[in-house]
């Protein structure tokens, strides 16, 4: 952030100012290498900083105290009605210092923030709950993986009590309760097996596990399935900064004669119903929802989720009568060859598709975030919560393969296809939603097939007096 501002101040780190009638100056080779070590730097931090914050936020909580065993869900609500609180600042407030100010302030005013928000977490460390690093998880993982490998000739014990337990080995990585065995995917129980080579009190972890060890990456394996179901929703989501953003350049954005919006501000509409219903849901729907289920988060997080997925189906859904609306709007005012002319139709037209994304992450990209962190290992929190943001990556990425694809197999003998490049109004850009509409479809069924067949992880849990909790018993560690 220091380097982007200080390109964005100095005349001598970026291209001189052009008018619209000039032909711009290019950036030479250092400005640009400026530029991008910027950015990459800002991925690497940012990289580091998401998946961390929110799983370190969450381990503030005592999950050995009854007391705050629900506050943990209601952290991920507010946590996320934050992040989209400060996104909401950035394309409003930021953005209108950077066109109407300058992007030295623009650039900068984030700049302190950041630096502040530094301080303050270093002055404030002292007071956090921290807990102790116990070494890489993804070498236990491939432990888990060589040991069960070697031994895979051995034919399974009948009793699960007889596989390899050590509760000192593991106290690092179970201080929030052990894991307990499962009867699915054996092959890897095989870890666990004693023979005579192994040397129990001293065990060599290349050879012999333990049985949490093991159920770590049972439990790493059983998450893919769900993680996959949330990358086609973050495709639909996408759509909104690429085709629904062309939509709205095409259309009628004053609010009154001297005030336009921005195209670009258009993702106002989904902040602002992602955080009212952040609210609604945090302060109104779960009160309500734990009347009838009993539950004190209301609903699982699976039941979230799969309300998110459905939201999404409706959003693409109406995009593509929104866009046959837009398109009949052009030809009847005889726009269809003219890309740059403003079609006379309200750009409140697109507020239900956007509004109805923000309700789906409200619902499906909060669900997925509880759903990795109360799921995953305790020692792979932070693990888990980077999957909850690689899914996002990924979305992003299958996005780009599907509009390459579309290009590819709708193009016609005349040059056209279904999204052209040029001119919006001569495509089909609503066959594309409703594709999208049908893949999420399509995704919605897999999700609950996944859902239905998912096996939370069971746990057996200490309470902070363990002489009382001695004969608790086994707890599965949904939260729910």
């Amino acid at each position: 952030m220091i380097s982007l501002t200080v390109s964005a101040v100095l005349p001598q780190l970026r291209p001189p100012p052009c008018d619209h009638n000039q032909v711009c100056q290019e950036a030479d080779g250092g400005q640009l290498a400026i530029l991008y070590i910027s950015l990459l730097l800002g991925a690497l931090g940012s990289g580091g900083i998401r998946p961390c914050v929110v799983a370190f936020g969450a381990d503030q909580f005592d999950e050995s105290d009854p007391k705050q065993n629900t506050k943990t869900w209601n952290y991920f609500n507010w946590y996320y009605f934050v992040m989209g609180s400060s996104i909401l600042i950035a394309v409003t407030v930021l953005v209108y210092i950077q066109d109407n100010i300058g992007w030295g302030w623009g650039l900068g005013i984030p700049t302190i923030a950041m630096f502040l928000s530094v301080v303050t977490f270093l002055i404030g460390y002292p007071l956090y709950r921290n807990l102790d690093p116990a070494g890489s998880p993804f070498t236990r993982l491939i432990q888990v993986i060589v040991a069960a490998y070697k031994k895979r000739k051995m034919p399974m014990v009948s009793d699960p009590s007889l596989l390899y337990q050590n509760d000192e080995l593991d106290a690092p990585i179970s201080m929030g309760g052990k894991l307990l065995h499962t009867k699915h995917m054996q092959f890897f129980d095989k870890a666990a097996i004693v023979v005579d080579q192994d040397e129990v009190k001293s065990p060599n972890l290349w050879r012999i596990s333990t049985v949490h060890r093991v159920e770590e990456l049972k439990s790493v394996i059983r998450m893919g399935p769900i993680w996959a179901s949330g990358i086609l929703l973050i495709t639909a989501y996408s759509q909104q900064s690429t085709f629904s953003l062309s939509q709205a350049k095409t259309m009628n954005r004053h609010l009154t004669k001297s005030f336009e919006i921005p195209a670009a501000s258009m993702s106002v509409f989904t902040i602002v119903p992602m955080l009212l219903t952040i609210a609604f849901y945090d302060r109104v729907f779960i009160p309500l929802a734990r009347k009838v289920t009993g539950l004190d988060r209301g609903i699982t997080f699976l039941h979230r989720m799969g309300i998110g997925f459905v939201i999404s189906v409706l959003a693409t859904f109406v995009a593509g009568f929104v866009e046959l609306k837009r398109k009949k709007a052009a030809l009847d005012h005889g726009l269809v060859n003219q890309p740059q002319s403003i079609i006379p139709i309200s750009v409140f037209w697109l507020v239900p598709q956007y509004s109805l994304h923000g309700m789906a992450e409200a619902f499906m990209s909060i669900g997925h975030l509880e759903f990795f962190y109360d799921q995953a290992p305790e020692s792979m929190r932070s693990t888990a919560a980077a999957l909850f943001w690689t899914a996002i990556s990924a979305g992003n990425y299958l996005s780009t393969l599907l509009v390459s694809l579309v290009h590819k197999f709708s193009a016609g003998t005349n040059g056209s296809n279904w999204l052209p490049d040029n001119n919006l109004n001569k495509g089909k850009l609503e066959n594309f939603y409703w594709l999208i509409t049908l893949l999420q479809v399509a995704n919605l069924i897999y999700y609950l097939w996944c859902a239905k067949i998912y096996t939370f992880k069971p746990i057996q849990v200490k309470g902070k007096d363990e002489a009382e909790s001695e004969g608790k018993g086994v707890e599965l560690a949904n939260r729910v």
